[in-house]
């Protein structure tokens, strides 16, 4: 018990002790490469480690209508074989040295990391610069990797947590690209062939597409030498598309999808609307806000819903921030015979938020959490690179971290008032639940005068 005492006192002292302190990201160096493409690096030795993120302009934004999931295959076949090294032949090499190299598409953009020891560094940049320059997408390596994607996709309904967001972002934002699932499902999957995957690389991927972050311990000339050398003629074999994409429109009104899965004896719900972009001038505002409504263990959703009342094991709100306007969502899930009880309870929540607004303790608490707990997100080599890739991406730079803290503190009661008018709906829902509709239809009919209903066996969100 002692032990314990003194570890939450230390625990506790750790993040009063951040909370003083001032965030200053370290210095960088930021270059263009007369091929367009964009270097940024960050010397950090306090560790002989080399971290490496990698940001293409080549997101699921880009997928052609019904061949959903193209990018996200394109980007796992990248290390799938080289045209001097095979799949095999790149695990091992990698194994080897102990490095790490891999890519996964979100929405906006595919993101790529990769690690290496500084004695590895040769070795690291010509693995690095074979998979974004030479890659050929093995057919057998493609046939492997659909078989498994398509399996996975059926697979995953039977989980309703891992597809909910799926059928939630497609019945939210219609025709958007936002609405499409990033991975693909079972449909979209199949009509994909190798060809379409060489198109797509060599549309889109590119210097001019591209950023790479390098953060470690390294002669920043000498690695920009170093990746000039490798990367410096690579050239774009088609024109890049404009990723730009227009700004979704929230929906009015209120209206419901009750996905059935009979077995289910759970309800999931999301609940929400469209939200805000990643250049959002109130965006730590509604940070701030979010951390007491349903942003961490002790806000007001998890404590009402889980600690409470028991209703389920944890409960949270959430603004997804992309280039456009991504979703918010309150989220949960509750048994059957509680599917109304734990909902209602939700939205009771949010009315109460817009009601009573945040009281000068909770605001000052959320701004303590969230300066006690930020510093330890950018503190390695690699979490470091991804943001300053995130952050070019976006077109932002340091001063989203050299000014966040300021920002934090700026921040009124009256503030908050006027960000959950704003970014908070209240009139205007959109509900997705997936459960077993024969037992939850006729209860939830209330929540919106539109219901709609789909199988959870049904190919596609």
């Amino acid at each position: 018990m002692r032990k314990f005492l003194i570890g939450l006192f230390l625990l506790c002292y750790s993040v009063s002790a951040w909370a003083q302190q001032s965030l200053k990201l370290p210095d960088y160096q930021k270059t263009k490469l007369p091929n367009g493409l964009t270097i940024i690096l960050m010397r950090q030795t306090e560790v002989p480690l080399l971290s490496f993120s990698i940001g293409v302009r080549a997101g699921s934004i880009n997928d052609p209508i019904g061949k959903e999931g193209l990018s996200s295959v394109t980007a796992a076949l990248l290390r799938k074989g080289t045209k001097t090294r095979t799949a095999d032949q790149l695990s091992s090499e990698l194994d080897f040295v102990g490095g790490t190299l891999g890519f996964g598409t979100e929405s906006d953009f595919v993101s790529g990391r990769a690690e290496f020891l500084k004695k590895d560094l040769t070795f690291g940049l010509d693995v690095l610069a074979d998979v974004l320059l030479h890659p050929t997408f093995p057919q057998t390596e493609v046939d492997k990797l659909l078989a498994q994607r398509i399996d996975g996709s059926k697979q995953a309904k039977d989980q309703a947590a891992a597809v909910i967001q799926n059928y939630y972002n497609a019945y939210l934002y219609g025709q958007h690209p936002y609405s499409r699932p990033t991975s693909g499902d079972e449909k979209t999957l199949t009509a994909i062939k190798r060809e379409d995957i060489v198109s797509f690389y060599e549309k889109n991927y590119g210097p001019q597409s591209t950023t790479i972050a390098v953060v470690g311990d390294f002669d920043v000339n000498a690695m920009l030498n170093e990746l000039k050398g490798r990367l410096g003629a690579w050239k774009s074999k088609g024109n890049p598309p404009a990723t730009k994409i227009a700004e979704p429109l929230a929906y009015k009104g209120k209206k419901l999808l009750l996905v059935d899965k009979p077995d289910s004896t759970q309800t999931y719900f999301l609940i929400g609307n469209v939200g805000i972009n990643r250049n959002n001038p109130d965006r730590v505002g509604i940070e701030v806000v979010n951390t007491v409504f349903g942003g961490r263990f002790t806000s007001m959703l998890n404590d009402a819903l889980r600690v409470s009342s028991g209703l389920t094991y944890g409960a949270r709100s959430g603004f997804s921030q992309r280039q456009a306007a991504g979703p918010f969502v309150i989220s949960t899930y509750t048994q059957n015979k509680t599917t109304v009880q734990a909902i209602d309870m939700a939205l009771d929540l949010l009315k109460k938020l817009h009601e009573r607004g945040l009281s000068e303790e909770q605001l000052k608490s959320a701004k303590a959490y969230i300066k006690g707990t930020f510093p330890p997100d950018i503190e390695t080599n690699d979490q470091l690179a991804r943001l300053l890739v995130e952050l070019d991406f976006y077109g932002l730079n340091e001063n989203e971290i050299n000014g966040y803290f300021a920002k934090i503190d700026a921040l009124t009661v009256a503030d908050t008032k006027r960000i959950i008018r704003q970014y908070y709906p209240l009139e205007n829902l959109v509900f997705t639940l997936i459960g077993k509709a024969d037992e939850i239809r006729d209860q939830v009919k209330k929540y919106a005068p539109q219901l709609d209903e789909k199988k959870i066996n049904q190919v596609g969100f």
